[in-house]
């Protein structure tokens, strides 16, 4: 593969993407392929700083309420630097690029559940991301009950374990949510070719074998 592959992970919170990701590195690694995973927000230095203000839920204590073009702007900030730092170089040494999140987070995160609307989202991308796009999304979306079912019960967990707490976006409303919800399923109708929805509310391993299929088939076409 002379240029690499990217491949961007999508859904709620709760929806096991980030699990997902994780499988999938592992099992393109085994087969030869140089995988190169991030996150967003976060993922570098400054991205890391940024996921702080962002996720944890006592950052508002300290700064005051995050206007939802602030919280914007953070993102796309969070964004233009993961591209710099660690997307652009890693497809340019040919390797496989799995992102926890990309922009069609933020236009369902903003663009639907803050209510920015999308061509505020989409001109942003264009500014900041050079309009980058990835050659393929992974959109895992279960039921919108089970994946905040999931999602409240994780950061509990993870604030028992690690004492940290990124549930600034959990707490919000059931309805905030339907408009993510809906925003995904908008953004997967409007590019079918990149945003693959996987529905199936199914086993860990089942899931994976959906998204091993799907991956392997595009790689195949790519490398051809």
């Amino acid at each position: 593969m002379s240029y690499g592959y990217f491949i961007t992970f999508e859904g709620l919170d709760g929806s096991g993407k980030t699990t997902q990701l994780r499988r999938l590195a592992t099992s393109l690694e085994a087969e030869g392929h140089t995988v190169v995973t991030l996150r967003q927000p976060g993922g570098t230095p400054l991205g890391d700083r940024i996921r702080s203000i962002l996720l944890d839920s006592r950052s508002e204590a300290v700064l005051g309420p995050i206007s939802p073009a602030a919280e914007m702007a953070l993102m796309f900030a969070d964004r233009a630097q993961s591209i710099a730092e660690v997307i652009l170089p890693a497809l340019a040494a040919g390797s496989v690029v799995l992102c926890d999140r990309y922009t069609d987070s933020s236009e369902a995160y903003q663009g639907g559940g803050r209510q920015l609307g999308s061509e505020r989202i989409l001109t942003m991308h264009a500014a900041a991301c050079d309009n980058l796009q990835p050659d393929l999304t992974l959109l895992l979306l279960p039921s919108l009950e089970s994946s905040l079912r999931r999602a409240r019960r994780r950061n509990q967990r993870h604030v028992e374990k690690q004492g940290t707490d990124e549930n600034r976006f959990e707490r919000e409303s059931d309805e905030f949510y339907r408009r993510i919800y809906e925003k995904y399923e908008e953004i997967a109708t409007r590019a079918p070719h990149r945003v693959i929805p996987i529905r199936e509310d199914a086993s860990i391993e089942t899931i994976e074998q959906i998204i091993r299929k799907i991956v392997l088939s595009r790689l195949d076409h790519a490398e051809a």
